[in-house]
């Protein structure tokens, strides 16, 4: 296996060596690390009403959730330079911190079409609590994701070979 929350293919979800492959196990940090800048990057959008903020978060997301670290910017910085100071590995699943790419792509992206729109003020909404869950995963280590990822596989709507390491949570909160 390569550094841990790289996207090497071992582990991937996804077929190995696929364009498409997502790092598992993750490191918990570099994700932490990623929350923070989507954190920044979501306020700054935020208070100045920049329109291609939201463009920005949204193709990140979209990044992240598609091709893992590999290409999004943020999860590059996060990955390959800060994550790596702090000297700390934390691994945790990867399939839910998938999941919760996906959510906040799914959240972006609506806002983009909402702002487009001229519903400025849902737009702005939606960003907002976007900036509440990422600042859970950056600043409390609490992925809300990765909550409702566990919650749908407890009650079968996400089969359990797909994160066979969350079947038991209580093992990820050592």
């Amino acid at each position: 296996m390569g550094t841990p929350g790289t996207a090497d293919t071992q582990g991937s979800q996804g077929r190995p060596g696929s364009v498409f492959a997502f790092p598992n196990p993750v490191n918990e940090y570099a994700a932490r690390i990623t929350a923070g800048l989507v954190v920044l990057l979501a306020a700054a959008t935020l208070l100045t009403g920049f329109g291609w903020g939201l463009a920005l978060l949204s193709a990140g997301f979209w990044l992240r959730v598609l091709f893992g670290p590999r290409i999004s910017p943020l999860a590059l910085l996060s990955v390959r330079v800060l994550a790596p100071r702090l000297g700390r590995v934390k691994l945790v699943p990867g399939p839910p911190k998938r999941f919760a790419q996906g959510i906040g792509a799914a959240m972006t992206t609506a806002a983009a079409v909402l702002l487009a729109a001229g519903v400025a003020p849902a737009a702005w909404i939606l960003l907002a609590v976007l900036i509440v869950a990422a600042s859970l995963e950056a600043f409390a280590g609490f992925c809300l994701g990765c909550a409702l990822f566990g919650l749908l596989q407890r009650r079968g709507l996400i089969p359990e070979d797909v994160c066979e390491a969350c079947n038991n949570i209580s093992l990820s909160r050592t």
